[in-house]
């Protein structure tokens, strides 16, 4: 597989439930988190997204790019396939930043998710059982907001 970036990492090949749509993506994550709030739940249709974040140009749909059904919101869009409605990444920070739905990476990535995010609005029927760190919002939030200088996300 040829690489999107730097020649020192690898391409992780991606797919939809139904193969329709399949993308390739460097191995070169920034973070990997669980995220817990209301969207992601609704999105996903389970207790949390798994989600690993990315530059957006170390993202390319290989096949299938017809098939994506974009649901947008507002400074941010979903990627869904068309046929099947798996859902594949989230594009945000408008339009420089993927947000991968880990669930749909065939190959073994080289990170994991490190902590859980919006735990404050967390499903209440799903309990934490991880020893993960857990953040009420995001982690960029609370840590700003421990230094002083809160900031959007």
């Amino acid at each position: 597989m040829t690489h999107l970036g730097l020649a020192k990492s690898r391409d992780l090949a991606g797919s939809c439930q139904c193969g329709s749509v399949t993308y390739r993506v460097a191995d070169e994550f920034t973070f990997a988190a669980n995220c817990h709030c209301s969207i992601c739940r609704r999105a996903t249709g389970a207790a949390f997204k798994p989600l690993a974040g990315i530059e957006r140009e170390k993202l390319c749909v290989t096949s299938g790019q017809d098939d994506i059904q974009v649901i947008d919101a507002e400074g941010w869009h979903d990627e869904r396939c068309g046929r099947c409605g798996s859902f594949l990444f989230s594009v945000v920070r408008d339009g420089t930043f993927a947000h991968i739905a880990m669930g749909t990476i065939v190959d073994d990535p080289s990170i994991r998710p490190t902590a859980h995010i919006f735990v404050g609005s967390k499903a209440p029927w799903f309990t934490i059982t991880d020893d993960l760190p857990q953040y009420e919002e995001h982690i960029v939030a609370e840590e700003n907001q421990a230094r002083g200088t809160a900031q959007a996300c």
